[in-house]
């Protein structure tokens, strides 16, 4: 069955977050050789213990497009990807069996204890799922490229130290970013952002700039993960040489890549 491609040319995967467990969504995503979120674990742990030097306090950390709360498992149970994905395959498991499992996983072994994890996505079931399973301590189940946070959403994305994403700018653009920013009134939370090659961060790192943060491209580029289809791999080169990005050794040797942008507040 041909995989769908989202308005921005990207394929779409929203069928696997519609499930009330993860399970189908690791299943595909290992399919596809997905690993952003194993080589942004040791950039996000950085960016955590930085802001803890810096504040004295463990921040909450609020990742967006999180899904069923991927980065979250990996940061909390210091595992990686292929285990990860394991233990979600194992038979005889139900949907709460998993739960109880996974939240006793965290009671018995959070690397990071003091650090909170707030999830922010479209899908209802991966939310449910992460927040039940004690993987993410509070959700905001909002799409802000749409409207304003109500005030409840607001008042948890205002107690957000570090906002963070390892995939969903593109879905996601400066509007969404700058109503996280401006959640709390008096404070900015820092920033640390996986972006896709095709998208860029210009009109994000714009935005941000004139809320009074400095942005930072960090070195290298980061594979996210194969290609789902011919289709997908001729749009985003596309996309790319449109943009007169070189993909040689890179999106034309069949996986998509991205970039890491830190942003924070200058005073």
């Amino acid at each position: 069955m041909p995989v769908p491609l989202h308005t921005t040319g990207k394929a779409s995967f929203d069928d696997i977050y519609s499930r009330p467990d993860p399970r189908d969504y690791y299943a595909r995503m290992s399919e596809l050789g997905y690993c952003i979120p194993e080589l942004a674990k040791p950039y996000l742990r950085e960016q955590i213990l930085a802001y803890q030097v810096a504040t004295q306090t463990a921040p909450a950390v609020l990742d967006i497009g999180c899904s069923y709360g991927v980065n979250a498992a990996l940061l909390r149970l210091d595992t990686g990807l292929a285990e990860l994905t394991r233990s979600y395959v194992e038979p005889g498991l139900g949907t709460e069996d998993l739960i109880d499992r996974d939240r006793d996983r965290i009671r018995d072994a959070d690397a990071l204890p003091g650090v909170r994890f707030i999830g922010m996505d479209a899908s209802g079931p991966a939310l449910e799922y992460g927040y039940a399973a004690g993987l993410l301590d509070a959700v905001v189940h909002a799409d802000l490229e749409a409207a304003d946070p109500t005030d409840e959403q607001r008042a948890i994305l205002a107690s957000a130290d570090l906002v963070i994403s390892t995939g969903c700018i593109g879905y996601v653009t400066e509007k969404t970013i700058a109503r996280i920013a401006t959640a709390h009134p008096d404070r900015r939370p820092w920033m640390a952002h996986f972006v896709l090659r095709m998208y860029g961060f210009g009109p994000i790192e714009a935005e941000l700039a004139a809320l009074g943060y400095r942005t930072e491209r960090m070195p290298g580029e980061f594979a996210q993960r194969r290609f789902a289809s011919d289709a997908e791999r001729a749009q985003v080169l596309e996309n790319l040489t449109a943009n007169g990005i070189d993909t040689a050794g890179l999106e034309d040797e069949g996986m998509l890549y991205a970039n890491l942008y830190v942003s924070r507040p200058i005073s």
